[in-house]
């Protein structure tokens, strides 16, 4: 199944990048709908870098989901200006287990208005095995609360606050070795 979204967001795409490589914007749009808890040794970086972030989530703080590992690629070299966090992670335990695919693509670029800000797209495919039409409601009202909460935290973001790193600095080494159909597809266009 899949959930498509693309909204404008009131901020710079420079900024927009900056706040989806955080954890903490992560948890604030997930929140209270859902909470993170970080497996990780020394708890959530203060930046997302590509590879596998192991976490812990619970519904409305209360009932617990189970553990899933966010793997993050980020292709940012794009020659079209459009810059791409994915996540191809999947559950680990509890009802988060029943995911059997889970790539969830954020996509920011210039808004082609020429207003400076962002244009925005968010693409989730997953499945849940026999559960998946029944779980599509969810993750689709899951995913409207998100981008609700994008919108509304985005005209706060800006570069002058903590660390910022150019355009490309969150390119890894390890992306240009990343699998080559990854590179070629236009994760951005199938949003629209």
């Amino acid at each position: 199944m899949r959930v498509l979204l693309k909204e404008i967001l009131d901020c710079s795409p420079d900024a927009a990048w900056r706040a989806l490589r955080s954890p903490a914007v992560f948890r604030e749009v997930s929140s209270p709908v859902v909470n993170a808890a970080s497996l990780e040794a020394g708890g959530f970086p203060t930046v997302w870098e590509p590879g596998d972030h192991p976490v812990s989530l619970t519904a409305l703080g209360l009932v617990p989901m189970g553990e899933q590992v966010i793997r993050l690629t980020m292709a940012t070299k794009r020659t079209d200006g459009v810059r791409i966090l994915r996540d191809t992670g999947r559950g680990v335990s509890g009802a988060l287990a029943s995911l059997t695919l889970w790539d969830h693509r954020m996509a920011v670029s210039p808004d082609p208005a020429g207003t400076g800000k962002t244009l925005y797209r968010d693409q989730l495919i997953f499945r849940t095995g026999a559960l998946t039409l029944a779980s599509w409601p969810v993750f689709w009202a899951l995913w409207q609360w998100r981008m609700r909460r994008l919108k509304q935290l985005a005209p706060g973001w800006r570069l002058d606050l903590g660390v910022d790193l150019p355009a490309d600095a969150a390119a890894d080494p390890a992306e240009a070795a990343a699998d080559p159909a990854d590179a070629s597809a236009d994760p951005a266009e199938a949003t629209e």
